[in-house]
């Protein structure tokens, strides 16, 4: 039995998760993910000093609220999905905030989007740092808000599901890795008695007949919802709209339009490719990412961590999660960072590169759990073309260790979850 770390309020039995089914699918016991210390609520108390508002977004489900309410205990919450809630503060919006002369969390804040410019004028007036903390899961509905009225006066975090690190911390990261790729990271996975199958099966519903009904005029459901699971069988792959299209049967303008909802609503993200000054032809496409791992195991029809091992897809699945944790740990610290890929016209790639102050950091990610000599070749393929560029390279695989091979840093997936990405 797997004990939990010290000091942790969690136990994570994930022997006996992996042995204990529901119909084929593995069921997770109960946790108090309550307790959870994310690592985001350092940036969002940093925040909070600075910005009269601080302004917590990310997808549905990835903990907000919770987060919003341990970081500031002492402020009124409000949840503005709450009908007579939400009517007051559509109606008298100036009284509304009145009522709360400390200031407030208000949760859901995107069903009032025009509340922003209240709040323009009340922060202008009070000039108190950490007054509201604003929480939201569709984007585009307070963006504009935010953008117009409440510029240079509001700090913005995005939270997206728990890390690696954050569940290693609390000695619920899976021991198996094809269980952690099939789980992902939603909080309610760790703390219910559900079944992964059973709550991404109705997030997924919620979410095509909720949210995006919310964002836009999406006439056929079923057809927004096969091509969901059409991009998650992309991921990690070159973005190709028209075939895209053709495989969703919908036109390249209606692929665009529903790749914004999807990237708005933090189900998908797109890698741009770097661009560097070399010789070698480069690929200009950029790539496609789930932004959840167990949420593109659901999608592409895996319904036990079992068939992850042989699944033809494993590799992309793994390289789908080592970019995102990286994504993670940028988003957590505050940092708006973006990762890139490197790919030329012959197939070469690097599968995340970020650029820094003293060269290029480089790391691939490879399913394959027994280390191959040949896993460097395409970094000093990239040192010979990069010329004066320093090119720091990291391998990310599915065994164990941190060891350094032929000028190469050789990071296991638990390690890597652990440290929380591999570029600081």
């Amino acid at each position: 039995m797997h004990r939990c770390m010290s000091r942790s309020p969690f136990r994570a039995d994930w022997q006996a998760s992996r042995n204990r089914h529901d119909h084929g699918h593995i069921r997770f016991y109960k946790y108090d993910m309550s307790m959870l210390h994310r690592d985001a609520q350092e940036t969002v108390e940093r925040l909070g000093r600075g910005f009269p508002i601080v302004w917590l977004t990310g997808p549905r489900q990835s903990g907000k609220t919770t987060l919003a309410r341990a970081t500031r205990p002492d402020l009124a919450y409000v949840n503005l999905e709450r009908p007579d809630e939400r009517a007051f503060a559509q109606e008298d919006p100036r009284g509304f905030l009145a009522t709360y002369p400390h200031g407030a969390i208000l949760d859901e804040v995107q069903h009032v989007p025009d509340l922003a410019s209240w709040l323009q004028a009340d922060v202008d007036v009070r000039r108190q740092m950490g007054r509201w903390l604003l929480t939201g899961s569709q984007q585009p509905a307070i963006a504009q808000g935010v953008s117009q009225s409440l510029a240079g006066r509001v700090g913005r975090v995005e939270l997206l599901p728990l890390s690696g690190r954050e569940l290693a911390r609390a000695g619920s990261l899976p021991t198996s890795l094809d269980t952690l790729l099939f789980t992902g990271g939603f909080p309610a996975l760790f703390d219910r008695d559900v079944s992964v199958h059973d709550w991404l099966g109705n997030y997924v519903a919620t979410y095509v007949e909720r949210d995006v009904r919310m964002l836009t005029a999406v006439r056929d459901l079923d057809t927004f919802t096969r091509f969901v699971r059409l991009c998650a069988a992309r991921s990690g792959q070159l973005l190709n709209l028209a075939s895209l299209g053709n495989d969703a049967g919908v036109s390249v303008t209606a692929v665009r339009d529903w790749l914004s909802i999807l990237r708005a609503t933090y189900i998908v993200d797109v890698i741009q490719p770097h661009s560097l000054n070399v010789t070698t032809r480069l690929v200009k496409t950029p790539k496609l990412v789930l932004q959840d791992v167990g949420l593109m195991a659901y999608l592409i029809g895996i319904s036990d961590s079992a068939q992850i091992a042989t699944h033809p897809l494993r590799g992309a699945i793994f390289e789908t999660w080592g970019i995102t944790e990286q994504i993670k740990a940028w988003r957590n610290a505050g940092s708006a960072r973006q990762p890139y890929f490197l790919r030329d016209k012959r197939g070469t790639e690097i599968d995340l590169v970020a650029p820094t102050p003293d060269g290029l950091e480089a790391v691939e990610f490879k399913a394959g759990s027994t280390f191959a000599s040949d896993w460097g070749r395409g970094f000093r393929l990239w040192r010979e073309r990069t010329h004066d560029l320093e090119v720091h390279s990291t391998v990310v695989f599915g065994g164990d260790g941190d060891t350094v091979r032929s000028g190469v840093r050789v990071l296991g997936w638990r390690e890597y979850a652990t440290l929380g990405g591999a570029i600081a």
